[in-house]
């Protein structure tokens, strides 16, 4: 098939476009939100291929996969075919709700006969009120790094894309506890400057900014554990990706991470003392650090493995198009 969807989150497309299908990423002069074409810093294979919104008025498109609200007008425009009603679409919820009415929270796809709704995780489609319309949920999926877990490094990893901005969301308030115990390494985008905002000195964090993945993978590996502070959002696959390495996490048992990180993979706990405590563990004893990450590795190719992501896809996929016919 050829879909058309937009590269909106790194990780997730990544492993989405290393399936069957043709992937056409729309593409703009100034590689915008709506136009960020192909990915720098993650591996995609070349059946995901750049298009201008001009090229896509005579595009062969089977079905649309919608990310963003604004993605239905959009493809409209760009296509000249409405989204569910002269093409297929799916919309793929990515995020928790945001709008501060949880649990009562309108999805602002809800309540439409003329698509689908894919919860990346059980938790998403739990919390967000969709009325009428027809919602199912595939779980996560990621390519398997291609590093193995040392844990050489007394030093706690983290990744976090804007912990500035996000700040309570994501945990950002809660490093400075965790720098007590080692020093911090924080990966991702926007992380210049996290230890002056947290008024940290910079051997108590090191901030590691848009890494390409393949490069954060090999130093998130050297690093003795991984922290997953987030509050309230979805399940990052920067946490699956850590376990699938080896490490073991100290975790949040909020949102779909109590579903995604089983006993003994580590430490999921409500309780700061509680992860504090494992934190420290793991840097005092390497050994049971690795005995957790090797839990955390078993489990998360079992449950996130890319060949069962793809294939639920497939099916989902398939069945839409079919059922348009």
């Amino acid at each position: 098939m050829n879909l058309l969807l937009w590269h909106v989150h790194g990780s997730w497309t990544t492993s989405f476009v290393h399936g069957k299908h043709r992937y056409l990423v729309p593409v703009t002069p100034d590689r915008g939100p709506y136009g960020l074409g192909r990915a720098r810093t993650y591996p995609w294979p070349d059946t995901a291929v750049e298009v201008t919104p001009e090229q896509l008025r005579t595009a062969d498109v089977d079905l649309v996969v919608l990310q963003r609200p604004e993605e239905v007008d959009l493809a409209e425009r760009w296509l000249g075919r409405r989204p569910g009603r002269d093409v297929p679409a799916v919309y793929v919820e990515h995020n928790t709700p945001k709008d501060g009415d949880v649990p009562n929270s309108r999805h602002p796809m809800a309540d439409r006969d003329d698509l689908l709704i894919a919860h990346v995780t059980g938790f998403n489609e739990l919390f967000w009120d969709t009325g009428a319309t027809r919602t199912t949920v595939v779980d996560h999926g990621i390519v398997t790094p291609a590093v193995q877990y040392t844990g050489e490094l007394e030093r706690l990893a983290v990744v976090i894309n804007e912990p500035v901005r996000r700040w309570r969301v994501t945990g950002t308030d809660l490093l400075p506890r965790f720098a007590e115990i080692a020093p911090l390494d924080v990966f991702g985008m926007r992380v210049a400057g996290l230890a002056e905002h947290l008024g940290l000195p910079p051997d108590r964090l090191a901030s590691h900014d848009d890494v390409p993945q393949h490069r954060m993978h090999a130093e998130l590996g050297r690093r003795r554990a991984y922290l997953h502070l987030c509050r309230w959002t979805s399940l990052g696959l920067s946490l699956i990706e850590a376990m699938s390495i080896g490490m073991p996490v100290v975790a949040l048992a909020a949102t779909e991470a109590a579903m995604a990180v089983p006993p003994g993979a580590g430490a999921l706990s409500t309780r700061l003392d509680t992860l504090l405590d494992a934190a420290r563990r793991f840097i005092d004893e390497p050994a049971q650090a690795r005995r957790a990450g090797e839990r955390a590795r078993a489990a998360a190719r079992d449950r996130y493995g890319l060949d069962r992501f793809l294939a639920d896809w497939d099916r989902l996929l398939e069945e839409e198009v079919c059922a348009s016919r």
